[in-house]
């Protein structure tokens, strides 16, 4: 290098003397040559290396992206292909078992059909006198009889283990039978012209169609008072409803040190029987707030039996029934009337999310599903930059997310997280996924309310600079690593909660309440006025 700038200083010296033979100027021109030889075979600059990785670094990013996707698509494929199969195969198989299995001489009323809700069900003759599904005219029917233990074909011969779960049936209804209010189509197809019917109010009726039995009481932990209101309770629906009590292994500890008069209490021991908590328990009762609801939607995977929100903590947004210290005796009253029906509830939509690792061959390859009652929480965690995340709607790009994360949020969550960060407060009753993004680096991303039947997918790229941290209903975090996606859609059970009076006053309440929403001093009437 000292040569070379030697050689260059040699050279503009050289030009600026007088040319006083051709050797001279040959010989300048020589080391002009060498000179510049000598720069070409030096290294490239640092910055021009660095882009140049980069860019190869992403040209074999997006070339693994690619050969994933045809990968994942030919697997997929080949998945559902083959699942399509078994379930032929299995559809027929049924089909013949239960062709099998009736006798050609009697004939059910087509009212009158056997739901199979667990692996071991028995529909006891003359115990249940209506179907198990409604013709679908005005809405679903639930008749569940189900056994304990093993299955025992003489039915007569141990009648105890014979245990019948409440039925009850779900309906629109309207305000009053002489209201304006008509259950109409929707949409009506008429001489070639498509209009929006008339609606009806499309709150949901629950009517028991056999006494609850079994009632299942969730409570607030650490709380003093709620669980002094716990032991009252049940002491009362035992001695005067005659119900079997389902509590927690905690609760019944609390409630055995407190007297030995609740040992009727029953209780679970491991994983499994949670599991079958739905094939046994009629009602469900919490004491505390919308974190007690959420506990209680979490316990069950599967179905949910109607949930009774009693509120006891400091804010709630699905609890409507109220209780106040020391006059807490309205809770009679109130599951006298729950008791006795019909009652309308809010059926509550859950997402069901699944976490898709880089190394799974397919879509198919997930882990555990997740239900969310609430919402799903996509961040940066502890990482100091930004997030970044690309989204999919039904396989169509959506948007990448830069900021510091992204809430996927059912309706009944609206008023939650969701709404902390500048999403809208939407009714429950409304199907549908709010899209939130957390501090997005642009001032142009606003929220979206995306229809209940999508899937949307939310991918970190491999060029992300860190990890992302997925979180359900505020617990559960799970860690997502480049190449690792979320993929959330609605589930298929919801969470029933009964309403104080209906869903859209319960709903309303709870935002003038709680948030005290638009909540102002009244313009004064003294200034200038229009003539």
């Amino acid at each position: 290098m000292k040569c070379c700038m030697s050689t260059v200083v040699h050279e503009g010296n050289a030009s600026v003397l007088p040319l006083e033979n051709t050797f001279s100027d040959s010989l300048a021109m020589l080391n002009s040559e060498k000179a510049v030889e000598e720069l070409i075979q030096q290294p490239i600059l640092h910055g021009i290396d660095d882009h140049l990785i980069e860019f190869a670094e992403a040209l074999r990013t997006v070339a693994k992206a690619l050969r994933q996707a045809a990968e994942g698509k030919a697997s997929a494929q080949a998945e559902a292909s083959e699942w399509k199969r078994k379930y032929e195969l299995e559809r027929t198989h049924n089909l013949q078992l239960e062709n099998k299995a009736m006798p050609p001489e009697k004939h059910l009323d087509e009212n009158v059909q056997v739901v199979h809700l667990t692996n071991k069900p028995l529909l006891s003759d003359g115990a249940v006198k209506k179907s198990d599904r409604c013709c679908g005219e005005h809405g679903i029917c639930s008749h569940q009889v189900l056994r304990d233990g093993e299955h025992d074909h003489d039915a007569s011969v141990v009648p105890n283990k014979m245990t019948r779960k409440a039925s009850f049936k779900l309906s629109w209804c309207c305000k009053g039978e002489k209201s304006d209010q008509k259950k109409h189509d929707i949409v009506s197809f008429e001489k070639g012209n498509i209009t929006t019917a008339e609606r009806s109010s499309k709150q949901i009726s629950l009517k028991w169609e056999s006494p609850p039995q079994t009632v299942l009481i969730l409570t607030k932990p650490n709380s003093t008072a709620v669980r002094i209101l716990c032991s009252e309770l049940v002491r009362w629906l035992k001695e005067q409803k005659s119900l079997n009590i389902v509590v927690e292994p905690r609760v019944r500890t609390e409630l055995l040190t407190e007297s030995s008069y609740y040992q009727f209490v029953q209780t679970w021991e491991n994983d499994k029987e949670i599991m079958s908590l739905h094939s046994k328990v009629d009602l469900v009762v919490t004491l505390g707030g919308d974190g007690t609801v959420l506990w209680a939607a979490s316990m069950f995977k599967g179905p949910v039996p109607p949930v009774v929100p009693f509120s006891l903590g400091s804010l709630g947004f699905m609890t409507p029934f109220s209780l106040t210290f020391p006059d807490s005796e309205c809770y009679k009253e109130y599951l006298d009337s729950i008791l006795r029906g019909p009652i309308s509830i809010t059926l509550r939509h859950r997402l069901q999310c699944h976490v898709i690792r880089d190394s799974a061959k397919s879509d198919l390859d997930s882990e555990e599903p997740i239900l969310v009652l609430n919402e799903v929480t996509i961040d940066r965690g502890i990482s100091s930059f930004l997030t970044n995340l690309e989204c999919y709607c039904d396989n169509s790009f959506v948007t990448c997310v830069q900021g510091d994360g992204l809430i996927l949020s059912t309706t009944s969550g609206s008023t939650a997280y969701s709404l902390a960060a500048g999403g809208s407060m939407v009714h429950p009753q409304v199907p549908g996924i709010l899209f939130t993004p957390i501090c997005p680096h642009s001032l142009s991303f606003r929220p979206l309310i995306l229809p209940e039947y999508v899937t949307i997918r939310v991918q970190v790229p491999f060029n992300s600079r860190g990890h992302a941290w997925a979180s359900f209903d505020g617990k559960d975090r799970k860690k997502l690593a480049p190449g690792d996606a979320l993929v959330c859609s609605m589930a298929t059970w919801p969470v029933p909660t009964a309403c104080q009076a209906d869903s859209t006053s319960d709903f309303l309440r709870s935002i003038h309440e709680g948030l005290h929403w638009n909540l102002r001093k009244t313009q004064s009437f003294d200034g200038p006025r229009e003539t």
